[in-house]
């Protein structure tokens, strides 16, 4: 199958490549982290929430069933050689921010733990 290619894009595709491919690398291990976290030290369901928001914030977040805040992330020299208690050492090392909320639906209980990273 051929391409088919734009009629009449805008501006800004047609003169810069899309600025998501500097994040790949940083968000599959940010949502791989996230996500991890949110499967292995809770029960019941997970989900994993991307979005993009222009003009070039990425916003990763995972939600889970525990509505318990997440232990706080210590610093990578302290977890190095550690077998787990990483994941949000390096969320914090590799996101430009990052944090966690509760949250309540419909009597459904939960946190959401998120973090952005932004394109150069």
């Amino acid at each position: 199958m051929t391409p088919v290619p734009l009629l009449n894009p805008p501006h800004h595709e047609r003169t810069s490549p899309c600025p998501l491919i500097t994040l790949v690398d940083v968000a599959e291990l940010l949502a791989a982290e996230l996500v991890a976290n949110a499967v292995r030290h809770t029960k019941g369901p997970a989900a994993l929430r991307v979005r993009w928001s222009p003009p070039g914030t990425l916003r990763i977040g995972a939600w889970d069933a525990d509505p318990s805040p997440p232990q706080p992330p210590q610093t990578l020299t302290a977890v190095l050689e550690a077998e787990d208690g990483r994941g949000l050492a390096l969320v914090r090392a590799c996101a430009d921010v990052w944090g966690w909320q509760p949250l309540a639906r419909d009597g459904s209980r939960g946190k959401f733990v998120w973090c952005e990273v932004g394109a150069a």
